[in-house]
């Protein structure tokens, strides 16, 4: 049994990311429910050698694109990595998974 590329990447990034919006959805409903300031969680450490959470976020993104779109030989889509908050983070993996969704399996 062979399986494609497409078949072993995409889907997987795209599970990723959706897991990751699940994620920023459970911990802005914990800030709320325990009044934490947003950017107390966003900018939190796992580890004091760590990036924050909001780069890690963000680096996630990079891989998923950048990988997806290698696998396709498009042009790699080029983000700011400006994201501060909840809203801003989960727009950027909006717009990633309408990236990889466009990607096909030709």
């Amino acid at each position: 049994m062979s399986i494609s590329l497409y078949a072993a990447s995409i889907p997987v990034f795209q599970q990723m990311l959706n897991a990751l919006s699940d994620v920023l959805t459970k911990a802005e409903a914990y800030a709320t429910e325990k009044k934490i300031q947003p950017p107390a969680l966003l900018q939190a450490r796992l580890y004091p050698d760590m990036l924050p959470f909001t780069r890690q976020v963000q680096i996630a993104v990079d891989f998923a694109k950048g990988a997806s779109a290698r696998l396709a030989g498009v042009e790699i889509p080029q983000y700011d990595d400006t994201e501060t908050t909840f809203a801003e983070l989960q727009a950027l993996l909006a717009k990633t998974l309408a990236f990889i969704g466009s990607i096909t399996p030709d």
